[in-house]
């Protein structure tokens, strides 16, 4: 059932896009701007590049620092100082699953999305073998979701370079508000969650 869901969702983008596109370059015929068009489609693949490899970059630099650190002491402590945490949002976790979630959990806080979401993966496989119900989502799973969408970060590594790619004078600036709307949206988004996994075993009873 999640896979056909999956499936009917990426044929639906899969049509979505080029009918856009389409749209997009008729319309620049109609108004006569077609060679605006071209401009902004040029352009556009320059600032992809660039955006890529800054991002490329960063995510080595931050990917390789968590590697190093996950050979130290520092990756130990911080598990210890986020297992309170862990162990009660998700209840019942096997070793194996708990070193995956807390290090996936610690590459989002340092904004290392990408980093993040190869353990995310393995988290969410390991939680599936363990789940009774396979075709609906266990209410660990949920929790990691929500953790990875709303993602806490304390240095949101990917903006900043976004930020300093498109020539931001002050590129870290952002990392106050970036604190503050993280914050609100785990804490919402955990309580929400709760709140649901909480009424609907209510409701189960």
């Amino acid at each position: 059932m999640v896979n056909n869901k999956v499936l009917r969702r990426k044929k639906l983008l899969n049509n979505i896009w080029p009918i856009f596109i389409i749209i997009s370059i008729i319309y620049a015929i109609i108004a006569g701007n077609l060679e605006n068009l071209n401009l902004a489609i040029t352009s556009s693949s320059e600032s992809a590049v660039s955006l890529t490899l800054t991002l490329i970059g960063t995510t080595c630099l931050w990917s390789g620092l968590i590697e190093i650190a996950s050979n130290t002491n520092i990756i130990k402590y911080l598990k210890k100082f986020l297992r309170p945490v862990i162990t009660r949002l998700f209840p019942n976790l096997n070793s194996l699953v708990y070193d995956k979630v807390t290090m996936n959990i610690i590459s989002n806080i340092l904004g290392l999305g990408n980093a993040a979401t190869p353990l995310g993966l393995q988290a969410m496989e390991e939680m599936q073998k363990e789940n009774l119900n396979k075709e609906y989502l266990s209410d660990n799973m949920m929790i990691l979701i929500v953790l990875n969408t709303s993602s806490l970060q304390i240095i949101p590594t990917t903006i900043i370079a976004i930020r300093t790619s498109l020539g931001s004078n002050n590129p870290t600036r952002i990392i106050f508000p970036v604190w503050f709307s993280t914050i609100c949206a785990g804490i919402v988004g955990i309580i929400v969650t709760k709140l649901i996994i909480f009424l609907t075993k209510k409701g189960c009873e």
